[in-house]
């Protein structure tokens, strides 16, 4: 298991600096606009709005760095664990918060929240990992 880790940590090292900038600017942007929506369409937000940066930053961009090689549906699998762990975490311990008779409640029921919140963002994976490559060749080929 430590031999994984140590893999995943040196994939991550070894990307570009620009790339990773690039990662890190994207999901960011979109980690401040998902919580905005949330908040505006009142589905759910994060407890304090700082959170935006270790989950989207810490926990999002080096998974979507590991991820980066796989295809889209390998990249949407792995990203499913990541997210379900992430999803049921942030809602056992309260860091977000579900409004409630919100309407995801309203449209599936109130017991399956978390598992639709995983099966959309895990979509972040691949979408971001292809945003991030088309920015990155863009500016690399004016170079």
């Amino acid at each position: 298991m430590k031999d994984a880790f140590m893999q995943m940590y040196r994939k991550v090292r070894l990307v570009e600096k620009t790339r990773v900038y690039i990662y890190i600017v994207v999901y960011l942007v979109w980690g401040v606009l998902m919580n905005y929506i949330g908040i505006l369409t009142e589905i759910a937000k994060f407890t304090h709005w700082w959170q935006i940066i270790p989950t989207y930053i810490f926990y999002m961009v080096p998974i979507s760095i590991v991820l980066k090689e796989y295809s889209f549906f390998t990249q949407y699998a792995y990203g499913l664990v990541a997210m379900g762990i992430l999803e049921f975490g942030g809602y056992a311990f309260q860091t977000s918060y579900i409004y409630p008779n919100n309407i995801l409640d309203r449209t599936f029921g109130p017991h399956v929240f978390a598992l639709g919140m995983a099966l959309f963002f895990a979509l972040y994976f691949p979408l971001g990992n292809t945003i991030v490559h088309k920015i990155y060749s863009r500016i690399i080929d004016k170079k």
